[in-house]
């Protein structure tokens, strides 16, 4: 297992909706933390860090090679610059994520903030008990 840490605080925090993290994640979206290069550290399990370049995105993916766990996406763009996926912390990072990249890009089958309330016989299982439809997919001209 591969253990990080950054110096407290995060530089900044943020949600991001891209195709990108959602297919590194498994995942509607990834919650990442920012952190001034400097300030992060690997304190376990160096060794066992693979990474994927992207050239063309200019992009750098780092997971662990053992349990496939992403640990850090860095941007050539932002050399000074990591993130890191705000799962990694058990304790604060001194930033809430309040930011949404790529909301644009977000599934339309993520859970936005809808109310929820408990299935009855299934104890912590909660559901959207609205009577909206289902929103219908656009209908082609031709």
């Amino acid at each position: 297992m591969v253990r990080v840490e950054i110096d407290f605080p995060a530089r900044w925090a943020w949600h991001d909706h891209s195709p990108s993290s959602r297919h590194a994640h498994g995942a509607a979206y990834a919650t990442y933390v920012g952190s001034w290069r400097r300030r992060f550290r690997v304190t376990h399990g160096a060794s066992n860090i693979t990474r994927y370049e992207d050239p063309a995105a200019g992009t750098t993916r780092s997971f662990c090679s053992r349990c496939g766990t992403p640990i850090s996406y860095e941007r050539a763009r932002s050399p000074h610059m990591v993130n890191v996926p705000r799962a990694l912390f058990r304790n604060r990072t001194g930033r809430q994520a309040r930011y949404h990249i790529a909301i644009e890009q977000a599934v339309e089958w993520a859970y936005m903030g809808e109310r929820l309330v408990p299935l009855k016989g299934f104890p912590g299982v909660v559901w959207d008990r609205s009577k909206r439809k289902p929103r219908a997919p656009p209908m082609s001209g031709g």
